[in-house]
């Protein structure tokens, strides 16, 4: 039998009553002060928030990280380029890519292999062993649309990755994470084909994976401050700002939840624009990445974006290059995915009265 997560032993430890069933951390009692909120409500709690989240953009070698963002941008969409199963080498290629910039870290990479239209295809899965079952999920696609270098989709997400798992190295959190980069996310295998997040989610849901949320981390690299340059599907423009300078959480409705806990981390640990829509999957653009596949295998799921031809005009282009994106923009945001994400594997000891967010960003500063 699964143990229970210590996450909410710690939480009910110290309650007055304690009648919660096995899942329910995200509400709980508050020691002293009889008051009730949301997991992330305590971790963004100013009496319990971490310096080591605090001093993030001071800490971290902001000019290190864009180069090492632009870095492996170049790598995967200039000198690997178009990477899919027409183009096989060159998916290899990119493969052994990001598992040689997992592996610097020292981290273990495994790999989930298949074949697709006789091309041997493969999921790479880091995992940093937590305390619990509870899992936290990030994970972006490495291949591109035929015809396109793929910067923005989808190099800078998986850049964006690698250097999360970097940052997350040697840690023992109270949750597992875990990184993924994807194949097969584009078509023909997006929506109805054999997505490599599909042969993943399937996967993960007959080992009874407890996934807390998976987090789609989809093009991370366009922004603008010029008036008008961001658009929406229909109705939403009156909602949200005309300037594509933020970036964008997207959930389906049964993931709001998740959708909430995830910007609140987010917000807590960078001042980036962000905004956040909660919506049916039928809403264009809200299920085009590989949250898709975890929400079909019954998993919550959030995708993280710059809204994608909403906002890139070099959207699945041959123009869709590495000088196109704008990478100090793109560091910022990796910052704050990286703190997010430490908040949502991290738990709170009432004992010390402080948390500890993993992953110290003074990693970037010696790359």
């Amino acid at each position: 039998m699964p143990r229970q997560c210590p996450v909410q032993q710690v939480i009910c430890s110290n309650r007055r009553e304690c009648s919660y069933p096995r899942g329910a951390a995200t509400r709980k009692w508050w020691p002293r002060t009889g008051r009730r909120g949301k997991l992330s409500e305590l971790l963004t709690e100013p009496g319990h928030r971490a310096t080591a989240v605090e001093s993030l953009r001071h800490r971290i070698g902001t000019s290190t990280l864009e180069a090492r963002l632009r870095r492996h941008v170049a790598v995967l969409a200039g000198d690997v380029g178009e990477r899919n199963v027409w183009r096989p080498s060159a998916l290899h290629a990119a493969a052994d890519y990001i598992r040689g910039e997992l592996r610097a870290f020292g981290l273990d990479v495994g790999a989930q292999a298949y074949e697709a239209y006789g091309v041997r295809c493969e999921n790479l899965e880091v995992a940093i062993p937590g305390r619990c079952d509870e899992i936290v999920l990030a994970g972006a696609h490495y291949d591109t649309v035929p015809g396109s270098p793929g910067a923005d989709d989808n190099a800078s997400g998986v850049a964006g990755l690698i250097e999360i798992a970097g940052a997350l190295a040697g840690l023992r959190p109270e949750r597992t994470v875990k990184l993924v980069a994807f194949v097969n996310e584009e078509a023909p295998f997006f929506y109805f084909g054999e997505m490599g997040s599909k042969v993943y989610a399937r996967a993960a849901r007959r080992r009874g994976d407890a996934i807390r949320v998976m987090l789609s981390l989809e093009m991370l690299g366009c922004y603008s401050s010029a008036p008008r340059s961001q658009t929406y599907p229909p109705v939403l423009k009156w909602f949200y700002p005309d300037r594509g300078n933020f970036i964008g959480f997207v959930s389906n409705l049964r993931s709001r939840r998740e959708l909430r806990e995830t910007v609140r981390a987010f917000r807590a640990s960078s001042d980036f624009p962000a905004e956040s829509l909660a919506s049916p999957a039928f809403v264009p653009g809200v299920s085009w990445s590989d949250q898709l596949s975890f929400w079909r295998a019954g998993y919550p799921g959030v995708m993280v974006t710059d809204t994608a031809f909403h906002r890139n005009p070099h959207y699945h282009r041959p123009s869709d290059t590495p000088g196109t994106l704008d990478y100090p923009s793109m560091a910022r945001v990796v910052e704050g995915l990286h703190g997010a994400i430490g908040r949502l594997i991290l738990a709170v000891s009432p004992e010390l009265g402080s948390k500890r967010v993993p992953g110290g960003p003074s990693r970037w500063r010696s790359r």
